[in-house]
Parts: structure tokens; sequence; C-alpha cells
């Protein structure tokens, strides 16, 4: 190990407290082509020190190409900082005379712990009721897409999803739920592996009107139901 930090030239601690706001930056817009390329081969030449701070022979066949591997992913993964809601949104709302519950459920979403920089992973059940305006229904998981390819914690991504709806749509309520299992609780830490977390999100009637959350509820009927 000793000799893998003398190649490195680079501690261990700062390498990787580099790498998490590298991760956050990599996802958003650059002044150029140029400029984002540097980027890119910054974080794959940190993730190589990381490696051979771990003590891994970063030149044998399996590792060669992993930090360009790492950075590709990790591009992707914080795409959500590079989008903007209002593009995402387009032209998709609709006038519309309904005001009953719209439920969009079981949405797969992936995420980044911002604690550890694990995945967390799960469904979010995404509902609203219209106020003269519908959405186009692909609308709702591209949005929980742009909150959860970012650096997250699963209590600010449930908030931030409902906040974006109720934004756009200004309807009479929103209500987000996300059911998720986290691997930092999985893999280290406490090792728990049949542990879920859920959070929900509940703005206008929803969180005034018990009975409109109760038939939401019903609908839902029981989460992990399907």
């Amino acid at each position: 190990m000793t000799q893998s930090l003398e190649r490195s030239g680079v501690h261990y601690l700062d390498a990787m407290c580099y790498m998490a706001p590298m991760a956050k930056r990599i996802g958003k817009p650059t002044a150029s082509t140029s400029e984002d390329e540097k980027t890119f081969q910054a974080l794959a030449r940190h993730a190589r020190s990381s490696l051979a701070l771990l003590g891994e022979d970063t030149k044998r066949e399996g590792l060669i190409d992993t930090p360009k591997r790492y950075a590709k992913a990790m591009r992707f993964l914080t795409s959500g900082y590079n989008r903007k809601i209002k593009d995402v949104v387009g032209t998709a709302l609709f006038t519309e005379a309904s005001s009953e519950i719209v439920i969009v459920r079981d949405i797969e979403l992936f995420s980044l712990c911002e604690h550890h920089l694990l995945p967390f992973y799960g469904k979010a059940h995404v509902a609203y009721i219209p106020n003269g305006k519908i959405i186009g229904l692909s609308k709702i998981p591209r949005i929980v897409d742009v909150f959860a390819r970012r650096l997250q914690v699963q209590e600010r991504l449930t908030s931030q999803i409902s906040e974006t709806l109720m934004d756009v749509l200004k309807p009479l309520g929103v209500a987000v739920i996300i059911e998720a299992d986290h691997m930092c609780m999985m893999m280290r830490g406490v090792q728990k592996q049949n542990s879920s977390t859920v959070t929900s999100s509940m703005l206008g009637v929803f969180r005034t009107d018990p009975t409109t959350r109760k038939e939401l509820l019903h609908l839902l009927g029981g989460l992990n139901s399907r």
C-alpha cells in the first residue's frame, strides 16, 4: 500500500474528497466540448489514482479502461444536473377539465447516495389532481429521472419531484411516495439486506384533506403490491 501511495503521488483522503465534487461537476454544463473533455479526463485520472491507492495494479487487463468507464458512468449517473425541467416538459401540458386523481406508479429509479457514492434504487409513485391542466404521462418518469440522476438523499429527491410538479402544473395537489433500497445500508455499515426506506411528500389537498389522502392510498392498494 505504501508503494501504491508513492506511485500515485496523491494522498488517499485528498483523492476521495476530490472525486465527489468532480462527479457533481461532470454533469453540469461546461463552456465548451474541450472543457468537458478536460473534466472527463481529470475524473478518469483521479479514479486511476484511487485504484492505485487501494493497492491495485492499474495496468492489468481488467483495469486498463476502468477509469474511463467510471468517468463515463459518472457523467451519465449525474446527468440530471444538466437537464432543465422546461426542456423536459416541453409542450406536453394540455388543457383538460378532469379533476380526478391521476397516478403513475412503480416508476423505476436509480440514484447515488451523496454520503457514500453508493447506489440506492427502487420505485416512485406519483399522483396529482389536475386543476385545468394535465401533463403527458411520460413526462412524469422523465422528471423523476432528472432528479434521480444526481448525488442525492431520498428525502430531498421525494420533495424535489413533488415541488416541481406543483410548480409546473399548478394542480390541486401532488403526492410522491418513494420506496428504495440503499446499498450503503446493505453492503457496508449496518449490513441489513431486507430493509427498505419509504418517503412521501404530500402537497395541496393531499396534505390538507384526509379523505383525498385516504383515497390515494386506497388506489395504490398498499405499497409493494406489484
